[in-house]
């Protein structure tokens, strides 16, 4: 794949990472209550490793699918998944209520998933998934590429995404954490879920049209 593909799933990882229900801003209020920057360091890891865990699931089922079945097909449903979660997600703008603030590190990592799973964050990378076995198919000369080839190119865009995720939540919460006190707290949740919603809706239109 081009570089440009990289970059976007690099991207897409950021954009995930300075939302604020995705984690940093539970990272932050865990650093001001203890009153260390490590606290903010220390809960990132496991909210990421959430991450990573909802989205290489969703990628799984789609390299599976990509080896199982014809590539339009599996387009064409990625494409409807998109469009309908992002509809719903457009309707539907809930976010998961956790019931206390001291958690461990497992807590941490299922309130990561929960949050990457409920804001349908594996779904965009659909798009990519089927791309990238179309381009090795066309190269290859061949209908079926090897799942091998599949599985590597999946777990190298979920690596690759995460890293944009994790990199942009960091610089956010430390930011937050140092320069901009508790009192951004009150303001903090910036309404990012009504672009996302929107961007899932359009990726999946984009995607039934091409």
């Amino acid at each position: 794949m081009s570089t440009s593909v990289w970059l976007a799933l690099f991207l897409l990882g950021c954009y995930h990472g300075i939302n604020p229900g995705m984690g940093w801003l539970f990272a932050v209020a865990l650093g001001f209550q203890d009153r260390k920057t490590s606290a903010v360091l220390l809960a990132i890891l496991p909210l990421a490793l959430g991450h990573l865990v909802s989205v290489a699931l969703i990628v799984l089922i789609a390299v599976m699918a990509v080896a199982a079945f014809a590539h339009a097909i599996v387009h064409d449903i990625a494409a409807a998944i998109l469009l309908l979660f992002g509809t719903y997600r457009l309707i539907r703008a809930r976010h998961p209520r956790w019931v206390g603030m001291r958690v461990g590190f497992w807590g941490l990592a299922f309130w990561g998933f929960l949050m990457s799973t409920a804001h349908g964050v594996g779904l965009m990378l659909l798009p990519f998934i089927t791309a990238s076995h179309a381009a090795m198919a066309g190269a290859m000369t061949m209908s079926h590429v090897p799942a091998s080839d599949s599985y590597a190119s999946g777990w190298l865009m979920v690596a690759v995404h995460t890293f944009g995720y994790l990199v942009a939540m960091t610089a956010v919460a430390l930011f937050v954490y140092a320069k901009l006190g508790v009192a951004f707290l009150r303001l903090a949740w910036l309404n990012v879920d009504l672009f996302w919603a929107l961007a899932l809706i359009v990726t999946g239109i984009v995607a039934l049209l091409t």
